[in-house]
């Protein structure tokens, strides 16, 4: 199991308004919905682990639109807890 804080937040944006049925392929992410496009965002430890998500989007057939991993000082544990900016689609 691995501990909260020791990876890269990201944001993960696909193609297609996913419902909750996806929750399960992309456990440990946010999802958010909008205009067409899903946000997925969450801590990434490790590059396996972010080509496990990215296998997921291709094996369900989804469009990967970006990726963007955030700055270090926007992780939700930064001093402050500053919400990121939402970077642009």
């Amino acid at each position: 199991m691995m501990r909260k804080g020791t990876g890269t937040e990201y944001w993960i944006v696909v193609r297609s308004e996913l419902g909750n049925r996806y929750a399960v392929a992309f456990e440990g992410m946010g999802m958010e919905t909008k205009d067409g496009e899903t946000v997925l965002t969450g801590e990434v430890i490790d590059q396996p682990h972010l080509y496990g998500f990215l296998d997921r989007i291709n094996g369900l057939g989804l469009e990967l639109l970006s990726v963007q991993a955030l700055p270090e000082d926007a992780h939700p544990s930064a001093e402050g807890n500053r919400e990121p900016e939402e970077p642009e689609l």
